[in-house]
């Protein structure tokens, strides 16, 4: 299997690269006010807004640092309903693939609630690589912030 590697702080992750559409560069973001925690903000994606989550900040409460190598991975995320709306990820240095097997990433042995996206582990010669689950990255009241309906005023 096909991998793309990012790090959080000194980390090392993984996504699955079967389910990242495209890594695009850092951008400009629009900010959400009174946003979740991890909500960076949206950006302009072919025409169409598209909100950022902020690995970094979501998983070590610190903002990613903006680093020629920080991107933003888009991938398909499920809404309430299960249909695929787009999601950028920001991750520092997110310009690697790896090829591993999956039968090579071991439990490690912790079950951590609030981060149901962390999986197994793969120990290499520098240290431990983590599996991220991007599609439980959202608690249900994020995700249905993030996707819902948008319904026009009534003139």
């Amino acid at each position: 299997m096909l991998f793309l590697l990012f790090k959080l702080g000194k980390d090392r992750y993984v996504l699955e690269a079967s389910r990242v559409v495209e890594v695009l560069p850092l951008v400009d973001l629009r900010k959400i006010p009174q946003a979740p925690r991890g909500v960076a903000g949206i950006f302009n994606y072919h025409g169409r807004p598209v909100p950022a989550i902020d690995l970094s900040e979501l998983a070590l409460g610190q903002p990613a640092r903006e680093h020629l190598s920080t991107r933003i991975i888009l991938v398909n995320y499920p809404d309430e309903k299960g249909q695929p709306q787009p999601l950028g990820l920001i991750a520092e240095h997110a310009t690697e693939i790896i090829r591993r097997e999956s039968a090579e990433f071991v439990d490690p042995g912790l079950k951590l609630g609030a981060a149901a996206y962390l999986g197994p582990v793969l120990m290499d010669g520098d240290g431990a690589i983590q599996w991220v689950y991007e599609q439980r990255l959202l608690p249900e009241r994020v995700r249905d912030l993030l996707f819902c309906e948008i319904v026009e005023p009534v003139p």
